[in-house]
């Protein structure tokens, strides 16, 4: 008989339960490697123990140095030392440091997650995990009550999640704090605290604080954390229907179209949602636009009247209701120097043959001009915003605009410009 796994190292076998891992099982040579987020602390060392017993020899470890304390450096160097016992590949990363004028902790937050990223994606590494607890959730939960937030702030931290090639886990959720440093005792393994985490100065302090308090009444981590997988499946639902909605929608030369009508008809909140996610697709921001931004938004659109916001553009054409990119929220120029597929603007994967020079930007009206066919493909402002491969000021290709190249006959194949995930995948998975 199988014994039981021990309750954090089961939470991480599970990750893989709604993607199972391909034929052969996690011993097979061919499957990637995991990413663990490790700090220091207790949280991120129970979830690297577990990862390294769940999924044996397949676990890399990667600690952001963010420099905002003295000991962060020893920190780093201590998880280093520890991987090193353990057989376990680590890499240190080193944050620049906060702009002054911004919110430290989500500069932080967000900086951990950019540099770990862009690190897995260059060791080729498709999954991270992060070590948050029910006890974190908990307290985000009472930030975003504070804060007035609907139900995609109250249904708690995403259990996974992809952004930017890479797909990002949480399987600590239901597991607390205490559950986790008692692992750790049972492992004979220290962890560091992080003295921040005692600071009042910080929200999530005050709300670690608040949570105490309620105790008394009944309210714990363990009793948030079942409301919030009732809130999470109503969510999900609705996502689910957004993303519906999403595959109806017509793509014309890398617009959205949709009868207005059909749009007008749509349940608010539905309306809200698609709305917001495709500013989110087509602009890359980490969040959808404030709540009465979109609303004002919503009342020009059901006066089909034309609009802007964060950096999209809504326009109505015959009775048609079209969504596009705005000129003016483009991505700049990128060196065109990886054959197999770069990403530009987000969401645009360019692949074709590399050619000295060359560089993606937008077509713009002197490329729409270049291409004798536009027309034909869609609405020109639509297309002036789409991906084009120049050499100075020629145009090599328009994919989208029926010039595909190279016109030398050199017999190269020719370039194609796709969307690397689609409105409907995009709501699925954020």
């Amino acid at each position: 008989m199988t014994a039981k796994l021990p309750a954090p190292v089961a939470a991480v076998a599970r990750i893989f339960d709604e993607n199972p891992w391909p034929a052969g099982g996690v011993q097979d040579p061919g499957l990637p490697a995991i990413a663990v987020a490790v700090s220091g602390g207790g949280d991120s060392l129970a979830l690297l123990l577990a990862a390294q017993d769940a999924f044996p020899g397949r676990i890399h470890a990667v600690t952001v140095d963010h420099g905002l304390r003295a000991e962060s450096a020893d920190e780093a160097a201590y998880v280093a030392q520890l991987c090193a016992r353990l057989g376990i590949a680590h890499q240190i990363l080193r944050w620049q440091g906060p702009d002054p004028k911004g919110n430290l902790m989500d500069q932080a937050r967000r900086a951990r997650l950019d540099l770990i990223g862009a690190w897995a994606r260059g060791a080729g590494i498709g999954h991270v995990l992060l070590g948050h607890t029910a006890d974190d959730n908990a307290e985000t939960f009472l930030m975003n009550l504070a804060r007035k937030a609907g139900l995609d702030g109250l249904c708690g931290m995403r259990r996974d999640w992809h952004e930017g090639g890479i797909h990002w886990h949480r399987p600590f959720l239901a597991l607390s704090r205490d559950e986790l440093r008692a692992d750790l005792r049972r492992r004979s393994v220290d962890w560091i605290d992080d003295p921040s985490n005692d600071n009042p100065r910080f929200t999530r302090v005050k709300a670690r604080r608040t949570m105490a308090a309620l105790a008394p009444l009944g309210i714990t981590a363990e009793g948030i954390t079942a409301t919030l997988s009732y809130l999470d499946a109503a969510q999900r639902a609705l996502m689910r229907t957004c993303a519906d909605v999403a595959r109806g929608m017509t793509g014309e030369a890398g617009a959205l179209r949709m009868p207005h009508a059909a749009f007008c008809a749509l349940d608010p909140e539905i309306q809200r949602r698609l709305i917001g996610a495709a500013i989110q697709w087509m602009s890359g921001a980490d969040f959808p636009p404030r709540g009465a931004q979109v609303q004002a938004l919503l009342s020009r659109l059901a006066a089909a009247q034309e609009a802007q916001l964060g950096g999209v553009r809504f326009l109505h054409r015959q009775g048609q209701l079209y969504i596009l990119r705005e000129a003016r929220g483009v991505m700049g120029p990128m060196a065109f120097d990886t054959p197999e597929g770069q990403i530009w603007d987000h969401r645009w994967r360019i692949s074709g043959p590399a050619r000295p020079g060359a560089e993606i930007r937008a077509l713009g009206a002197a490329g729409y001009r270049q291409c004798p066919d536009a027309r034909r493909f869609g609405l020109r402002e639509a297309l002036v915003v789409t991906p084009a491969i120049w050499q100075g000021d020629q145009v090599l290709a328009a994919p989208l605009a029926g010039l595909h190249g190279p016109a030398d006959g050199s017999g190269d194949r020719p370039y194609q410009a796709d969307v690397s995930q689609g409105l409907a995948e995009f709501i699925l998975s954020h």
